[in-house]
């Protein structure tokens, strides 16, 4: 029995120093694991209907032309916790409509709560994991339009507003033309004193935001073959020396809102290596931060020694500048266009938002629960500062934060 006593005694010595070597790698492999991959409790949305409201938006896809959905959506949940709903039809084919709400038979309100239903393609489905939210509209701009919405919910439960207070609009194609906000300002017929608009701003005031001009070139040329130039027009030539002087022009600039950007977003032309191009195109951008009339100016005079080159602009608006003056908030200046030109009434107009314009519109569009909640209360805040009251944020959303928690 020598073998066995020298056995055990062998490898009873390897065990006692590597069990305990073994079982503390487990517990630290356990404690990196858990902290990577967080198990994220899912929400009951009976209990949280902000992040309800929030998810349903961005899983109905409402890319601009095919908001439909999203807005018989939004009407029908609008409906359903008592406000008054209007919906205003701008097309037909396809069919298009904005969604105005308000309490009672009071459509003139002191206040108005304002978004945009449309995105940009492509649909990206909701997903929710280590604390935020992704998909199409997370953040443009359908966390401002759940968040609003339950800001305006929630103050009327409260009690701290009354009818006649605060309207609810949300409209189609900001992401294209404005044509919801164009058609609202125009045939709505409904007056505000102030006018809270709902975009990425990273929770901050903007204090305004730049115009834009919207230009095509053209140049036209004659085709020939690429052996006898001389028998062609080469419109490719062309466009590139106007847009070399286009892009090299020196902009007016802003103090409040920088520099005047010019883009150039497509290029086209030709149909062969070795065929000259009779025919090339170019789609401009330029975001204008001040003197819309001199950008005009000074790209028509660039061109119009340019033979062969048409410049067609095809849509402006000035630079926008908003009010910003309301104690608590940082300020931000924002480089993208909204439908605050569209809105024509002076009035007081705000632009506010949680999200930031940087993962708009991109593959990897996200928001934080945290922002999303924030904005509620500082829709809030605006509300009341707009009213001209104090107040106080304590039932609703602190039993909403107790519920994240």
């Amino acid at each position: 029995m020598t073998w066995t006593r020298d056995f055990f005694r062998k490898y009873s010595e390897i065990y006692t120093v590597f069990l305990p070597l073994f079982s503390i790698f487990l517990i630290v492999y356990g404690i990196l694991i858990s902290t990577q991959h967080p198990v994220i409790a899912p929400y009951d949305p009976s209990k949280d209907e902000l992040l309800d409201l929030h998810r349903n938006l961005i899983d109905i896809p409402s890319v601009t032309l095919s908001e439909n959905d999203v807005a018989s959506y939004l009407g029908t949940y609008l409906a359903d916790r008592g406000f008054t709903v209007e919906r205003q039809q701008i097309s037909t084919d396809p069919a298009r409509e904005n969604i105005y709400a308000y309490k009672g038979i009071t459509r003139d309100t002191k206040v108005l709560l304002t978004s945009h239903i449309d995105t940009v393609p492509p649909f990206i489905p909701y997903s929710y994991h280590d604390g935020y939210i992704w998909g199409r509209g997370s953040v443009d701009a359908k966390a401002s339009v759940a968040a609003q919405v339950t800001a305006a919910i929630e103050l009327l439960a409260d009690g701290q507003v009354q009818e006649g207070d605060v309207s609810l609009l949300y409209v189609v194609g900001e992401e294209t033309d404005g044509i919801g906000m164009t058609t609202a300002s125009e045939s709505l017929n409904a007056n505000w004193e102030a006018a809270v608009f709902g975009e990425p701003t990273e929770l901050k005031l903007a204090v305004g935001h730049k115009g834009i001009l919207l230009a095509d070139l053209y140049a036209h040329g004659k085709a020939s073959h690429s052996g006898y130039p001389e028998l062609g027009i080469n419109a490719n030539s062309y466009i590139i020396e106007a847009l070399y002087k286009l892009d090299n022009l020196k902009y007016p600039s802003s103090e409040l809102l920088g520099n005047t950007t010019f883009n150039i977003g497509t290029l086209q032309g030709g149909v062969a290596a070795n065929v000259i191009p009779a025919n090339a195109s170019a789609g401009i951008t330029v975001r204008v931060a001040d003197d819309l009339p001199q950008v005009v100016r000074l790209m028509k005079d660039a061109v119009e020694d340019v033979d062969h080159v048409e410049l067609d602009i095809t849509l402006t608006y000035e630079p926008v500048y908003c009010d910003y003056d309301v104690p608590g908030f940082d300020t931000i200046v924002a480089s993208y266009g909204t439908d605050i030109p569209h809105l024509k009434a002076d009035i007081k107009k705000y632009l506010y938002g949680p999200g930031s314009i940087l993962v708009a519109h991109a593959e990897n569009e996200r928001l934080s629960e945290a922002d999303l909640r924030e904005s509620v209360v500082g829709y809030k805040k605006l509300v009341a500062f707009s009213l001209g009251k104090s107040l106080e944020f304590h039932s609703t959303t602190t039993e909403t934060k107790l519920v994240a928690q």
